[in-house]
């Protein structure tokens, strides 16, 4: 009895010691007085907003959204709208807050998709989505649209975190579309939702209407068509949303697909527009074989970069890419070696060809892996935007070695490359510049606790947060244990340092950044919240006192903030306090 007693008592002991001591809690007291941190009068206080806004619209304006730089948003030309006048929407049904409920109870299948209306990915959509709603409208499907800018309600009800978002609904139960963004293939996706996943072909003048059709079509000729053999089609139909399935057991229906018809059943045909058009499985017919054999033979040899194109390459399940960077003229050699190495890497490897001499979407492209037409051709290994790394290829392009290439690439045997700016010769500002080549000197520092700004130059959102992150530094210089520092996001690159949108800003921990990832800072842009935010998370608890006030003049300067600290060496054991005099022109 006497044992439990004495745990209960050093229980409530510690809580209560914990409670009152500085040193084992950093969270600051919500009656601390922390007015003192906007007293600088040169602030200029930003909109309180997330800090990891993805911005995608005018240049330099507050108001807009400007564009992050990700390889998968390069065909974007927001800032040049694709032409909406000639847009046929007469079976588009606009749908706003006050007819939703109706749209959706009074149709068993409705597709909506959520746009804004400056977003040049939308804009883009809106003649396949127009002409997908046509074709669909003779199967009971409805294709609807609302304008996510105006109808807040309704894109905070679904989640819509960007545009444009397009759900199925299915007597009133919706799902994510997940289909390319053609006519096609939106067609194609919700017709496997609605209809049969395999379709039967029995006529030749049915097959010869699916071989006209542009699509890309697989046919199964099979022994027959309920049983085994077809379980394991539709199976493998249901995995491919943007490739139509069929099936047949007419041999002269067969035969129009390229399949002996004297061949043992069941045989597979993957049939498509582009220059390899016909590939034959020779595996076990299984749901696993049969959709790794389209899903490695769907695409081209080669893709020809597009803004159509564009999706078919980033929705594709094989990740790594290798891309070809080449002028209009004189590529054709480079392009048959290239061509000649893409058929070795089937299933495993994207390759792309970008014509850098393409304004439009391929220039774009380009700059953003650093080529132009005077270091063109170029070919550069890209893991795709998960987790962005590139890799340069250095010699003469020929098939034979661009094989070594793809096989180092594939086994992570290359050193990834990554953009720097020079180390600037002087750092001394409140506000350290970190640049590829310094970042691990500076952001990766164990002894410090480091918050730091991803930013662009052009971007409205980050000029307007400077002010307010040099009034942060500016306190926070006289605490040895963090750093205030900002890095160029658009010519510096760091696989610790990936950014979302402009501005993003990363806090780093001491003590543990090399296994762990930094935290993504969602404060307010405040001085206030974000000294909030420092004290809560930094390893090394540190603490400003409020200056006291001056007995010379009301306006007289005032002197620098107390400082406590906790400065770790090894275990983070020793604690020292500092006190420091600033002059009147640093005055908080």
């Amino acid at each position: 009895m006497a044992s439990r007693v004495f745990l209960l008592l050093s229980l409530t002991a510690l809580l209560i010691f914990s409670a009152v001591s500085p040193s084992l809690s950093a969270d600051v007291d919500d009656e601390e007085d922390l007015s003192f941190l906007e007293d600088l009068t040169e602030e200029v206080k930003a909109p309180a907003k997330p800090l990891t806004d993805d911005f995608e619209g005018g240049e330099d304006d507050d108001d807009e959204e400007e564009d992050g730089e990700h390889f998968s948003d390069v065909s974007n030309q927001d800032s040049d709208p694709f032409p909406l006048s000639d847009v046929d929407e007469k079976d588009v049904v606009v749908v706003k807050e006050r007819n939703f409920t109706d749209v959706i109870e009074n149709n068993e299948y409705v597709m909506v998709e959520f746009y804004a209306p400056w977003r040049g990915h939308c804009q883009s959509l809106a003649p396949e989505y127009a002409a997908a709603a046509t074709e669909l409208k003779g199967d009971g499907v409805v294709l609807a649209k609302i304008d996510a800018t105006v109808e807040n309600e309704l894109a905070h009800q679904y989640s819509v975190q960007g545009f444009p978002t397009i759900l199925f609904f299915v007597d009133g139960e919706h799902k994510l579309y997940t289909g390319g963004r053609t006519k096609e293939t939106i067609v194609t996706w919700v017709k496997k939702k609605i209809g049969p996943s395999v379709y039967n072909l029995t006529t030749l003048d049915d097959a010869e209407k699916v071989l006209t059709s542009g699509n890309k079509v697989v046919l199964g000729y099979l022994n027959s068509l309920v049983g085994v053999e077809h379980d394991q089609l539709a199976a493998a139909s249901k995995a491919e949303d943007d490739v139509n399935f069929y099936q047949t057991v007419n041999p002269d229906v067969a035969k129009m697909f390229h399949i002996d018809p004297e061949s043992k059943r069941p045989a597979l045909v993957l049939v498509k527009r582009e220059e390899e058009k016909i590939s034959h499985f020779d595996g076990e017919f299984v749901k696993s074989g049969l959709v790794s054999f389209v899903s490695a033979n769907k695409l081209p040899l080669v893709t020809v970069f597009t803004p159509e194109s564009s999706q078919e390459i980033f929705e594709s399940a094989i990740k790594k890419q290798l891309l070809l960077f080449a002028t209009e003229n004189g590529s054709e050699k480079v392009l048959q070696e290239f061509e000649e190495a893409a058929t070795l890497f089937k299933g495993k490897l994207i390759f792309v060809s970008v014509d850098v001499d393409n304004e439009d979407y391929g220039k774009p492209v380009a700059e953003y892996f650093g080529v132009s037409s005077s270091n063109a051709p170029k070919l550069v290994a890209f893991t795709g935007n998960e987790d962005p790394q590139k890799h340069y290829f250095e010699g003469e392009i020929k098939s034979d070695k661009i094989k070594i290439f793809g096989e180092e690439f594939l086994s992570d045997k290359l050193k990834p490359f990554y953009k720097s700016d020079p180390i600037p010769e002087k750092n001394d500002g409140d506000v350290k510049i970190v640049v590829g080549d310094n970042f691990d000197e500076i952001v990766l520092d164990e002894s410090k606790d480091v918050l730091l700004e991803v930013y662009a130059p052009w971007c409205g959102h980050c000029q307007a947060l400077e002010p307010m992150y040099n009034k942060l530094a500016k306190h926070l210089r006289s605490i040895d244990s963090v750093v205030i520092a900002k890095m160029d996001g658009t010519t510096n690159e760091h696989p610790k340092a990936k950014a979302e949108g402009f501005p993003t800003v990363l806090f780093f921990p001491a003590g543990n950044k090399t296994s762990s990832e930094p935290i993504t800072v969602d404060a307010d842009r405040t001085v206030v919240a974000f000294y909030k935010f420092l004290r809560k998370h930094a390893t090394i608890p540190f603490k400003l006192e409020k200056p006291a006030a001056s007995t010379e003049s009301p306006t007289a300067a005032e002197s620098t903030p107390k400082v406590e600290t906790t400065e770790t060496k090894g275990k983070l054991e020793s604690t020292t306090t500092k006190s420091t005099e600033s002059d009147s022109k640093d005055e908080l």
